[in-house]
């Protein structure tokens, strides 16, 4: 297999954004009065857009449009102020950007939350590395699972899907990596189980960063492993 550029989400593979999500949204809950959530809650009702979040937030019965409207720009606002007081990126994050930029090899980020929060993430939080795609919610792109995004990514690579590997946390990943034609890894560290990752597609399975790194053939300090004769 040869792989020549990677495809990251972002919550929950890139950067641990869990906590500050579920302040915003457990604010906007106590706000309507409602029960809130633990944290680890947050890991299943996070992945699909921030309007499936807050159904998923929401008690059942509560549902209606004027509610879930009200929750979201809740959220919305309390995010906006505060999306940065704990999101940090993952243990072991930067040695394989390091890795992968000592290789020249490019990477790309494509996520289901809102695109202008994406690349406020990646431009203050990830701001040492070259994306050469970072692409966010919009109304003028379906959202993952729908491949469209990947596949808009790997035509600006100007790489077929199948050089790309992707790598996600969650079952939306997975089945985004599938649709498109790219090759999915699921990272152990973010959101959800070994157990979906695998049911929806993942070919491989990490539990840190740099065990990504053989699989594009390079060691932990971004040098080239010898193939051996």
């Amino acid at each position: 297999m040869n792989f020549r550029a990677v495809l990251f989400d972002l919550d929950g593979t890139l950067l641990n954004t869990l906590d500050d999500l579920a302040d915003a949204a457990n604010f906007a809950l106590r706000r309507l009065g409602f029960p809130e959530h633990p944290a680890e809650s947050y890991k299943y009702f996070i992945g699909d857009g921030i309007e499936n979040l807050v159904r998923r937030a929401v008690p059942e019965g509560q549902c209606d449009a004027a509610t879930l409207d009200c929750c979201l720009s809740l959220i919305r606002d309390q995010y906006a102020g505060h999306w940065a007081d704990k999101t940090r990126p993952y243990e072991g994050i930067a040695v394989l950007l390091d890795a992968l930029t000592a290789r020249a090899t490019p990477m790309a980020v494509l996520s289901n939350k809102p695109e202008e929060f994406t690349r406020l993430c990646v431009e203050r939080l990830l701001p040492r590395w070259r994306f050469e795609a970072v692409v966010g919610a919009c109304a003028s792109l379906p959202r993952k699972p729908d491949p469209a995004g990947a596949l808009q990514i790997a035509q600006r690579l100007q790489l077929w899907p199948g050089e790309i590997v992707y790598l996600g946390d969650t079952a939306t990943d997975m089945q985004t990596a599938v649709s498109a034609g790219m090759f999915p890894v699921g990272a152990l560290w973010g959101f959800r189980t070994a157990d979906e990752l695998l049911a929806h597609g993942a070919q491989m399975l990490i539990r840190e960063p740099r065990e990504l790194l053989p699989l594009l053939d390079i060691g932990p300090s971004g040098s080239t492993r010898p193939s051996g004769d």
